[in-house]
């Protein structure tokens, strides 16, 4: 599975450690709630036991100590958002993380841009090292109006840069949303903290140029987003 599959996995072993914890202690209403140390405790021994490295899939990286998540994970535990100040610090931190185009370039082809959404593939165990990767954005966006499939998990990405009032990409006064779209594809906890979105390009689903293509999907004025 991606990356990022296996790190929802990652919360959902936090969730059912706090229920067998809740269940150690008896059940019921009155159980003692165990602590994040216990938790974590547990969590890892059940990642110990039952996940292996399989070709490409390494535990270390798929479960990697990640403030982040660690952050996250604990406040859906919780059943509740995480505090103002935790997000606004957990979003710096991964702004820090994002890496701006090395040429200076943000778009690319919005065609190797739209093969890139409509691709699931990679980072699966059976993939060899140095394959390509999909972006897999269908699975969570509406992206064109011809689609009758996509995920709603995410909003909806259809006239993306119509909407936004962007007519020529590359002009001044589209700098600022052009940044932006880059910024949300590489590391989207960097504007929501707990954002359901990979971190593309800072967790290594995607490489810059392909980014660079998903940029200019979005907000090239002939992409077919934007039609």
């Amino acid at each position: 599975m991606k990356k990022h599959s296996i790190t929802v996995a990652a919360a959902a072993l936090l969730g059912a450690a706090a229920l067998v914890a809740g269940c150690a202690a008896g059940g019921g209403s009155a159980a003692p709630v165990a602590s994040s140390a216990e938790l974590d405790a547990l969590t890892q021994k059940i990642v110990k036991a039952d996940f292996h490295d399989k070709g490409i899939v390494k535990v270390a990286e798929a479960f990697r100590d990640d403030e982040t998540l660690r952050a996250c994970n604990a406040a859906d535990v919780a059943g509740k958002p995480l505090d103002e100040a935790t997000a606004k610090r957990i979003e710096a931190l991964n702004m820090k993380t994002i890496k701006w185009p090395s040429n200076g370039k943000y778009l690319g082809d919005w065609k190797e841009g739209e093969k890139i959404a409509q691709s699931g593939r990679g980072m699966t165990w059976t993939d060899k090292a140095g394959s390509v990767n999909g972006g897999n954005c269908y699975n969570c966006h509406q992206i064109d109006k011809k689609e009758i499939s996509f995920g709603t998990i995410g909003t909806s990405l259809y006239n993306y840069g119509k909407i936004r009032g962007v007519t020529d990409p590359n002009s001044p006064a589209a700098q600022e949303m052009v940044k932006y779209t880059w910024g949300k594809i590489w590391n989207s906890k960097a504007y929501n903290a707990c954002s359901n979105m990979p971190r593309a390009g800072h967790m290594g689903i995607l490489t810059e140029d392909q980014v660079r293509h998903l940029v200019a999907l979005l907000l090239d004025p002939k992409s077919p987003v934007n039609q």
